[in-house]
């Protein structure tokens, strides 16, 4: 059976390092990075748009995530994802990605619709 997405996710990114400061950590750090990564995927291009997906979402990200502490703030998402590392952070979604065409067989996924409106011959 195929890996699920989330546990993909969290296996993938689980060696990068949560700069947050433990005694006021609130959220997980896999919390901010699904939300971020399903956000900007849904269309979100800043931080307050992420926390607004993250909040419309919350009843169905609650059942993969743990949101004891409710969704995080834009503030948090622009703190923690100011304090990782680029480096460590773009190897850890390049493998998710790489996990992920291999999942889909290398078939691409039209998140956007465009596949199945016929007009992605237009963007060839």
């Amino acid at each position: 059976m195929a890996e699920q997405p989330l546990e993909s996710i969290s296996e993938h990114f689980s060696q990068l390092e949560d700069p947050q400061i433990e005694c006021n950590k609130l959220h997980p750090l896999l919390n901010i990075i699904v939300i971020a990564i399903f956000g900007v995927i849904s269309g979100a291009k800043y931080w307050v748009d992420i926390e607004l997906y993250g909040n419309l979402k919350r009843e169905w990200l609650g059942q993969y995530l743990d949101l004891t502490n409710g969704i995080p703030s834009h503030d948090t998402f622009g703190r923690v994802f100011r304090l990782l590392k680029a480096d460590g952070s773009q190897a850890c979604f390049l493998a998710w990605m790489q996990a992920i065409s291999e999942i889909t067989q290398r078939h691409v996924i039209a998140i956007d619709g465009k596949e199945l409106r016929r007009s992605s011959a237009a963007f060839l």
